[in-house]
């Protein structure tokens, strides 16, 4: 599955990223800085990876969501093509409107970074089907506004379409509803706190991340 992986001016976890893409999904997975026009020709997943994009003035995500760049990504998403975005890149996709909510301080108002288990509530996606519905999971997270909200509506609408893929199974920031990551509309972008790049290998103390890179990979060769 080509790969691109995009960095922006503070981004710190684009090379963990590059790394498990190159790993489980494309060995010549690349870097893409924030100010190309296009994205690589052939791409079929954009990584939108963790950090603090432009100091995270403003607000998380708000200036990397206006860069050049993301109008390929929203192209590129509208076609029906795979967006990740992890950590930061969560932010940005809420940002960009590619997702609804928000992500906002947590609820103790300290940054984090520890494992944290991971409940699949949908292995019907296309980032989740080698998981099992209601496997628990442990993935790391490491940020300060993991605290996703939304209004009532949206919250609704997100759990009647089973957008809700991930539900974290102790809250550690007070996200409404335990949620940990969601999908489009489509279910092609998922926007999700935790790291799953960082579990790839036993050496990182988990491989529990490892399933959403091969759910990836299966849904390419079932397309």
């Amino acid at each position: 599955m080509k790969t691109a992986v995009i960095q922006f001016p503070g981004s710190n976890c684009d090379a963990d990223a590059l790394h498990a893409a190159r790993l489980l999904l494309d060995r010549d997975a690349e870097f893409v800085w924030h100010t190309a026009a296009a994205l690589p020709e052939g791409t079929e997943l954009v990584f939108l990876p963790g950090g603090f994009s432009y100091g995270d003035h403003l607000r998380s995500g708000a200036i990397a969501a206006r860069s050049p760049i993301m109008t390929a990504i929203k192209e590129h998403a509208d076609r029906g093509g795979f967006v990740l975005g992890v950590c930061n890149g969560f932010q940005v996709l809420t940002e960009s409107g590619l997702l609804p909510g928000a992500l906002s301080r947590n609820r103790e108002l300290h940054f984090m970074c520890k494992p944290v288990h991971l409940r699949v509530e949908n292995n019907a996606t296309a980032f989740t089907g080698a998981y099992t519905k209601g496997q628990v999971i442990e993935v790391p997270i490491a940020h300060g506004e993991g605290n996703y909200y939304a209004d009532a509506a949206t919250i609704a609408e997100l759990e009647q379409q089973g957008r809700v893929v991930f539900r974290y199974a102790d809250n550690p920031n007070g996200s409404l509803n335990d949620i940990a990551g969601i999908v489009s509309e489509r279910g092609n972008v998922l926007g999700m706190m935790p790291h799953p790049e960082r579990a790839v290998e036993l050496l990182l103390g988990s491989e529990d991340g490892r399933g959403l890179f091969e759910s990836l990979k299966a849904a390419k060769v079932g397309a």
